[in-house]
């Protein structure tokens, strides 16, 4: 990941902060933003650190942890509890043997709660690296995480899966 060449791609100006951001994190193998790659964003935008990280700390999407490589965002709004998110949030971390917000131990996925994601329209719902999933049943749970290990173990370990 050559941090300087995804900054680039954005006019050095304070509009760009948050794609800046999200094209940093979203390139991190491990989902976050490290230390190092916020200060070059400060330096790029000719601003403070402490500017970048007031940023980075007001919005739940951004991290300065690492994180899972897949980022899974369960709707906690009333619409999705109503549908029952509650069975689904619990099978999928009984699934991927997981608390909220820690690492599988393969450091595939990382699960988080969101407070809506904006498609009560197939509550319950969820996310995993920006794609909607709806309707969701345990079966659903299953084979959706089956699908992207898959995915992975059949990508090229040095071919990056969205750059």
């Amino acid at each position: 990941m050559d941090v300087n060449k995804i900054v680039a791609r954005y006019p050095a100006e304070m509009d760009n902060l948050l794609n800046i951001l999200h094209a940093l994190q979203d390139a991190h193998p491990l989902n976050f933003l490290p230390e190092e790659n916020l200060k070059v964003v400060a330096r790029y935008l000719n601003t403070t650190l402490s500017s970048v990280y007031g940023v980075v700390n007001y919005y739940t999407m951004l991290s300065t942890k690492p994180r899972g490589r897949h980022i899974i965002r369960l709707c906690h709004s009333p619409v999705c509890h109503l549908m029952g998110i509650g069975s689904v949030q619990e099978y999928l971390q009984k699934h991927l043997g997981v608390a909220l917000n820690e690492p599988t131990p393969d450091g595939m996925f990382w699960v988080e709660l969101s407070e809506c994601l904006g498609i009560c329209d197939v509550a319950p719902a969820m996310t995993i690296d920006h794609e909607p999933y709806g309707y969701l049943t345990e079966d659903d749970i299953v084979k959706i995480i089956s699908e992207i290990r898959e995915k992975d173990r059949s990508a090229k370990p040095d071919q990056p899966a969205d750059e």
